[in-house]
């Protein structure tokens, strides 16, 4: 009977790396979670699955149209779509336990069942941090986070990026002041100006029912010129009498000065009043990360301030600030834009090639290297000694030892350098202080 062949595939949205660039993914999301431990974030981890009545508590929308959802045996079940609504139930839920103001970082894969399109996924990996306080939470720890974002992507090797900064209460208070009662879709529309135009911004505004008069105040408003300290007498100088408006300007004022003590340089950070954010829970600070020489890969780094993380879980009112930076799509567009490379094939230093009657002697000093943290490898299949040294070339592994009789005999190896092609018989301690 002729087996039957099954196609090796993998379905749209989801990525899956060769080693190589799986190594570079790797040292990215390193360097990601030693910045975020560097500021004191405690790392959690959530399950993927839960329960589904805990991930829609705050009711449907696209969300539920995204969500992957399934049942086994009489429970209700959800892939997790974010790492901030299982946060919400983390604390509420080991508040007893935690210590307040809690800072914990999150670096794990969400699952969004999106329309599969190029530079979209249905699996990726977001980097998440936040600080949640217990009541309160001074306006400090918003100005601490721009720190981490200049901190981690310099870290990455960038130079050229700009943090852009706004507070969504400077934006309801000067709406509330023309007498727009709901800004919810103004927000959302001014968010959408860098994607759809003046223009665009312009005819949405309209559609939802604003005259021409409050059209043109709000995008004079948004328009609002010069440097961060300009923009802020700028927005004093308007004469708003509004309770919002006027403690979000004191927030952003605190923010942006604050901001340069952390040590971010002023060239790596603005406040620009178009940055709204999309999603409803942000009520405070909100920010939004960019290259500045490739705009249209869009944000790479975001987030905000929000009052009330868990309210849908605990009568508790756990304010908070954070951010996320999605890797996977930050990954997959940076290798687009050929903006960073692969070049490891191995994560080996050394490989060791044993004669024949050698291989117990290759086992011992294999075990002596990875004492001293030495990434090594035993070449143990059968060939010629062209074939063994090409696979140490395709592998890019540096160095290769060499273990033969008269090796043993001396109790000694040689030691190829596999770019130069130098050979050298080295006893053990000369050896460890060359690949140190």
């Amino acid at each position: 009977m002729k087996k039957d062949i099954v196609k090796p595939s993998t379905l749209p949205g989801f990525m899956e790396l060769l080693p190589p660039d799986q190594i570079l993914f790797n040292k990215m999301l390193d360097i990601i979670r030693e910045n975020y431990e560097k500021f004191g974030f405690l790392p959690i981890d959530t399950p993927v699955i839960e329960k589904a009545e805990v991930l829609l508590a705050k009711g449907g929308g696209e969300t539920e149209k995204q969500i992957y959802r399934f049942e086994k045996g009489d429970t209700d079940l959800a892939l997790r779509f974010d790492l901030t609504v299982p946060l919400a139930r983390y604390v509420a839920q080991h508040f007893s336990e935690l210590t307040f103001p809690f800072r914990r970082y999150h670096i794990g894969k969400v699952y969004r069942g999106e329309k599969s399109q190029k530079g979209r996924f249905r699996e990726f990996y977001q980097c998440d941090i936040d600080i949640v306080g217990n009541e309160t939470l001074g306006i400090i720890n918003d100005a601490e986070i721009p720190s981490v974002i200049y901190s981690t992507f310099k870290d990455l090797g960038f130079d050229s990026f700009t943090i852009k900064i706004n507070n969504r209460k400077v934006l309801k208070g000067f709406f509330l002041w023309l007498g727009i009662e709901d800004s919810t879709e103004v927000l959302r529309t001014i968010d959408k100006l860098g994607k759809i135009g003046l223009e665009g911004v312009k005819k949405d505004l309209t559609e939802q029912g604003l005259d021409n008069d409050t059209i043109d105040r709000v995008v004079e408003f948004i328009n609002i010129k010069g440097t961060n300290e300009e923009k802020l007498q700028s927005l004093k100088d308007l004469g708003i009498e509004n309770d919002i408006f006027n403690e979000g300007l004191k927030e952003l004022t605190d923010v942006n000065h604050y901001v340069e003590t952390f040590g971010v340089p002023k060239e790596n950070y603005i406040i620009d009043l178009t940055i709204a954010r999309g999603l409803d829970y942000y009520t405070g600070t909100v920010y939004e990360t960019f290259l500045n020489d490739y705009p249209n890969i869009g944000s790479i780094c975001s987030g905000g301030r929000y009052e009330d993380l868990a309210g849908f879980y605990t009568k508790q009112k756990l304010p908070g600030v954070g951010i996320s930076i999605g890797l996977t799509r930050l990954f997959y567009q940076l290798m687009e834009a050929n903006l960073i490379e692969t070049i490891d094939n191995s994560l080996t230093k050394i490989i060791i090639i044993p004669m024949e009657e050698c291989l117990d002697k290759a086992i011992e000093a294999a075990s002596t290297l990875r004492e001293h943290n030495i990434n090594t490898q035993i070449y143990t299949e059968k060939g010629k000694m062209g074939k063994k040294f090409g696979y140490a070339d395709k592998q890019n592994i540096p160095y290769t030892l060499i273990i033969g009789t008269e090796e043993v005999k001396e109790n000694k190896y040689t030691l190829r350098d596999m770019t130069t092609g130098e050979q050298s018989l080295l006893p053990m301690e000369e050896l460890l202080l060359r690949l140190k």
